[in-house]
């Protein structure tokens, strides 16, 4: 329809400085590309080049690094976000503590909401996402239940702040084992192109991207393959699980791949703030 079109097009144009928070997932981890910031795209960026098609007034950062835990993410990313003071705000935060610590998903909640209550002040728009369904992925499949408690929980958070929710759990294409890395653990670039078209058709924007056009599924399944299954866990699981029951130090370390609120296609080192861009 002519009317939902114009609707889209001004939703595009609503927004104009995009903070994206988070770990892996938000930093674009599984997605590389040696021409992107910090050599990785990622769903984030992909949203962010949308928005920044035929516009020079449009600015983006990306707090996000991988295998922080929530309480690292709130701590260390919030304040950086209101000092750009943006107006689209994603943060997506609690994975790597259920996945990795076992932590009680109403107690997570709990903090969510306290960060995003701090956010909501600002008058940004919030978007937040669900975890997706792992219940067709082996090991990771066990967390299915906290997943599904933890988003419930962040629902109710979402209306309480008038935030907006992006449902990853709703997304059956997750299923399909091409979405994934080979680690598993992480989106591939198919993976993160569909939750960059979640996100603009949840905020209710016009854009450019299309569904990929997926190839016939392999014979059997993740669950089917076990030797694959062990294979995998040696290989990817394990080393991961290690690092992020070890200290945080070296991760508190890792610098935020675009921490200033920039063009999305400028060149340069991002590392050093625009003068024009960085308000506050």
């Amino acid at each position: 329809m002519p009317g939902q079109e114009q609707y889209r097009e001004d939703r595009r144009q609503s927004w104009s400085r995009y903070v994206a928070l988070g770990d892996s997932f938000t930093e674009g981890v599984g997605d590389p590309e040696p021409g992107s910031v910090g050599g990785l795209r990622g769903w984030a960026d992909r949203v962010a080049e949308e928005f920044a098609t035929g516009r020079n007034d449009f600015a983006y950062a990306n707090l996000a690094v991988r295998g922080l835990l929530m309480e690292q993410i709130l701590n260390q990313q919030i304040g950086q976000a209101l000092a750009l003071e943006p107006d689209l705000i994603t943060l997506s935060a609690g994975g790597n503590d259920m996945v990795f610590h076992n932590s009680d998903p109403d107690k997570l909640a709990d903090r969510l909401e306290a960060g995003v209550s701090v956010l909501a002040e600002t008058g940004a728009t919030i978007v937040l996402f669900t975890g997706p369904d792992w219940g067709s992925t082996p090991v990771l499949g066990r967390n299915r239940g906290r997943v599904a408690i933890f988003n419930e929980n962040l629902r109710a958070i979402a209306a309480r702040h008038d935030a907006v929710t992006v449902d990853l759990w709703a997304l059956r294409q997750f299923r399909d084992p091409r979405m994934w890395d080979p680690d598993r653990l992480h989106l591939s670039p198919l993976g993160h192109h569909t939750v960059a078209m979640a996100v603009l058709d949840t905020l209710g924007v016009r854009h450019t991207l299309v569904p990929l056009e997926a190839k016939d599924l392999p014979n059997g399944s993740w669950r089917e393959a076990r030797a694959g299954d062990l294979a995998w866990a040696k290989t990817y699981l394990l080393p991961w699980a290690l690092k992020q029951v070890r200290h945080h130090g070296a991760l508190e370390e890792r610098r935020a791949k675009r921490p200033y609120a920039a063009p999305v296609l400028e060149d340069g080192n991002p590392s050093a703030p625009p003068p024009a861009l960085v308000k506050g």
